[in-house]
């Protein structure tokens, strides 16, 4: 195993399929002589020239739409958004074509393309610089959306979306850029549609995807020493479309209980969707309702301290727990 942050393991998946694939590209804005905002791509031109480490011009809707059309033509572009909220000026090209096109040709075009950049907050950016866009992008068939928290998952889940035949929205943690985690060393894909069991438990089962995995676990830390000793299962969903249904079921019919944490607002998000499908499907296995712990219902702040507020607190959480398990709250 090699220890890497969170972006040295981006960088690494994209330059060694670069260098197995002469088809790979990356492009954005400022990723080639700057070497990107969050320094992702950071020395990639020198490795590679020019040509396959493409510096755009300010125009999400521009280069989205070539990147579609090379990846019509057989390349596998790898489109990096400055922040994702900057793809809401590309939302055409991603949703009307990347998103359609193998459905409207009959399975005869197929769109490898992979779309990633920093998702959500955290890093005190404010409103026009912090949404999640998970719940958006999942609901449109045709991509898929997955959104790692480990070194290990984004390296892994990185070589699976570049040679997906398909569109990728590959959601970073943009808090996480700089955390560290072992990363095997040689090729090891990360498969989509399978969720990771990331702290096995017996009484209560925490669910969440990005950075709010490590909240969960630093609370599944803090429930273990309490008093009573409440023993907490730690799901990271990790892909959002596809959605492993059956390992969160399989682990509320073991728990009995679950409590779903979202960055994202409440209205119309994945943990709706993760709440309804327990519903659906584990309902006679639950002893209480599912909670729900999301951001708060406003823009993002910029204070840090009004941000901090707006984001799921460990609090929250622990309230949301106690509650499941009727102890207080």
């Amino acid at each position: 195993m090699t220890v890497m942050t969170y972006r040295e393991a981006l960088r690494s998946a994209m330059t060694e399929e670069m260098e197995r694939d002469e088809s790979v590209v990356v492009m954005g804005e400022d990723i080639g002589v700057y070497g990107g905002t969050h320094l992702v791509t950071d020395g990639m031109l020198e490795r590679f020239g020019p040509k396959r480490v493409i510096d755009t011009p300010i125009a999400e809707g521009g280069f989205t739409g070539a990147a579609i059309g090379m990846a019509m033509m057989g390349m596998r572009p790898i489109v990096e958004m400055m922040t994702w909220n900057f793809s809401f000026q590309a939302v055409d090209q991603i949703i009307q074509n990347a998103a359609k096109l193998r459905y409207f040709s009959g399975g005869q075009v197929s769109v490898p393309l992979v779309i990633r950049g920093p998702n959500g907050g955290g890093v005190q950016l404010s409103a026009q610089h912090t949404h999640s866009l998970e719940g958006f992008y999942g609901h449109f068939p045709g991509l898929k959306v997955v959104s790692p928290v480990t070194p290990h998952d984004v390296k892994g889940m990185m070589l699976t979306a570049i040679r997906d035949p398909n569109p990728v929205i590959f959601l970073e943690a943009g808090a996480l850029y700089g955390t560290k985690g072992e990363v095997p060393e040689g090729e090891e894909l990360v498969p989509f549609g399978e969720a990771r069991i990331a702290r096995e438990g017996t009484d209560v089962t925490l669910i969440g995807y990005g950075r709010q995995v490590n909240m969960l676990l630093r609370v599944a830390d803090k429930l273990e020493r309490e008093a009573e000793s409440i023993s907490a299962e730690v799901v990271d969903l990790r892909s959002i479309r596809p959605f492993d249904e059956r390992t969160i079921v399989e682990s509320v019919r073991k728990t009995n209980r679950a409590v779903v944490v979202q960055e994202q607002w409440r209205w119309y998000s994945v943990a709706s969707e993760v709440a309804a499908i327990l519903q659906e499907q584990a309902f006679d296995d639950l002893d209480a309702p599912v909670e729900r712990v999301s951001g708060a219902e406003v823009p993002a702040p910029y204070a840090r301290n009004l941000e901090i507020e707006a984001f799921p607190s460990e609090q929250q959480i622990v309230d949301a727990v106690h509650r499941v398990l009727y102890r207080k709250g």
